[in-house]
């Protein structure tokens, strides 16, 4: 084996032993929370809106409100990565009022 592979799967080694030290230190945490809640909020709420982005045939795009559920409550973790089914409040915040890609495809001819 050459040096440079060596090097190359020290470091992918390394990269993932990191990333899952980080991953159980940030469940350990969210779980402390949850304990010992003086310790901080371990759960919250991110309120959505429901806008679609709708993409027309003449290049232009149409927003348009869910009609039937404008607004979304989504429940979310205080932590870095996404935990118990629920997904980091950060990222529900980043992307609460980001519309929903909607795409028309034609029909085809039978």
């Amino acid at each position: 084996m050459s040096k440079l592979s060596n090097i190359f799967k020290r470091g992918l080694i390394g990269i993932i032993v990191v990333v899952v030290a980080a991953f159980v230190l940030d469940y350990l945490v969210l779980r402390a929370k949850i304990m010992f809640p003086k310790l901080g909020a371990a759960t919250g709420t991110v309120q959505m809106t429901r806008m679609y982005a709708i993409s027309e045939k003449n290049g232009r795009v149409e927003y348009e409100l869910d009609a039937n559920q404008p607004e979304v409550t989504m429940p979310c973790v205080h932590a870095l990565f996404p935990h118990m089914g629920n997904s980091p409040c950060w990222y529900l915040q980043q992307n609460a009022n980001k519309p929903i890609p909607v795409v028309i495809l034609p029909s085809l001819p039978h």
